[in-house]
């Protein structure tokens, strides 16, 4: 289950000729009775055309449709691009009989070439024909909006009085602020647009923000929460918020987790918990030096639990902590003890897919995970091979 996991949303995905083969063009639709959107977007300068329009469609709070596209990221496409973007809201809205100020976009693919236009308007087309609020509907426009990816990426979360749905859409270029990626949240919670803006806020912080897969931001990067108030057993005074917050952030971070696991060339995936750190922020300083860290991603790729590229990366930060009393574990084996050799590293186990590295400043109480993969000759393979 997918976006129409929560009542009050249709979706279609389809095939529309923009790329070689496979599903290309969703459409979301929020059918009521609220439309309330929140929207977090890249914080990349060069933001794309999509970007551009959906910041402003989403000024009022309101969205009734989403339209994502893969096949081309309709990014550095100067006028021309935010022309074909107004286009494609402008054909949405009429084919739905809305308000092309209440449709958003996003588009993921290649930047620097514009759209195949005739295929966006014939495939919204489609899609709107095409409408459902079944378990396949949802799927069909998770799939449409992969690119490199190679496994779709859904979540579904439930509480007293609301469900929510999610996809997402991300596998290089990860990196914050979001993760690169493209994700759609629906909920059929009774939520004031404020609520929904500032709980969407927060779960990206501790989700989307914390995968970090490659240093690398695109120009892309959005996610849309959307709210129906549709949930039959809502209460009409409005859905309990640490309750609704609790739920959203976790499928957040659930879709992050997803992202990290299918990020391009990945032979690892990693999660880096640093603990005890002066205050949160620097927790995830500390953690985000080492995911960026191309020493200890190659390291990890060797299976090669290399604690002394964990302690220089986090050494290059302005973090809070005494080189002589920092310890690192690598799967449970604490290799550094007090800044130096520790157990012994041959006692860590990489051959499995997952791995945990876990950071003692020794500075505070506070703590953050960044998630992020190895370094691999796949992910050197694929990106000089696939131009984005």
């Amino acid at each position: 289950m997918s976006v129409t996991a929560a009542a009050g949303f249709q979706a279609a995905g389809t095939a529309a000729g923009l790329k070689t083969e496979g599903k290309d063009l969703a459409l979301v639709v929020n059918t009521g009775p609220t439309r309330h959107a929140a929207a977090v977007f890249t914080t990349n300068k060069v933001a794309a055309a999509p970007v551009l329009w959906s910041r402003q469609a989403i000024s009022d709070a309101r969205a009734d449709a989403v339209v994502i596209n893969s096949g081309g990221a309709n990014a550095c496409t100067g006028t021309e691009g935010f022309q074909d973007a107004h286009a494609t809201a402008e054909h949405a809205a009429q084919t739905l009989g809305i308000s092309a100020v209440d449709v958003l976009l996003a588009s993921t693919g290649l930047i620097g070439e514009r759209l195949n236009m005739q295929a966006v308007l014939s495939g919204t087309t489609t899609c709107a024909e095409e409408l459902n609020d079944d378990d396949a509907a949802g799927a069909a426009a998770a799939e449409a909006i992969l690119t490199t990816d190679t496994v779709t990426k859904t979540a579904v979360a439930h509480g007293s009085g609301f469900t929510i749905g999610g996809m997402a859409k991300g596998a290089g270029m990860l990196a914050p602020g979001m993760a690169t990626m493209l994700s759609v949240l629906t909920t059929d919670a009774v939520i004031d647009p404020q609520d929904l803006d500032a709980a969407l806020r927060e779960a990206t912080r501790v989700s989307f923000n914390r995968a970090d897969s490659d240093g690398c931001m695109s120009t892309n990067d959005t996610v849309f929460a959307l709210a129906s108030g549709a949930h039959p057993e809502a209460d009409p005074a409005g859905v309990d918020l640490t309750e609704f917050q609790t739920a959203l952030t976790e499928l957040c971070q659930d879709l992050a987790r997803q992202l990290i696991a299918d990020a391009e060339g990945a032979h690892h995936q990693i999660a880096i918990r640093t603990v005890n750190a002066a205050t949160e922020e620097e927790a995830e300083t500390a953690g985000r030096a080492v995911a960026r860290s191309n020493l200890f991603k190659t390291a990890i790729f060797g299976q090669d639990p290399n604690w002394g590229r964990i302690l220089s990366a986090v050494g290059t930060t302005d973090v809070q902590f005494d080189p002589m009393t920092i310890d690192v574990a690598v799967n449970g084996i604490w290799v550094c003890r007090a800044g130096g050799i520790g157990e012994d590293r041959s006692l860590v186990d990489l051959s499995g897919r997952e791995v945990e590295v876990v950071i003692d400043l020794k500075s505070g109480q506070a703590e953050a995970t960044i998630l992020t993969n190895d370094l691999t000759h796949d992910y050197v393979h694929e990106n000089s091979a696939y131009s984005s």
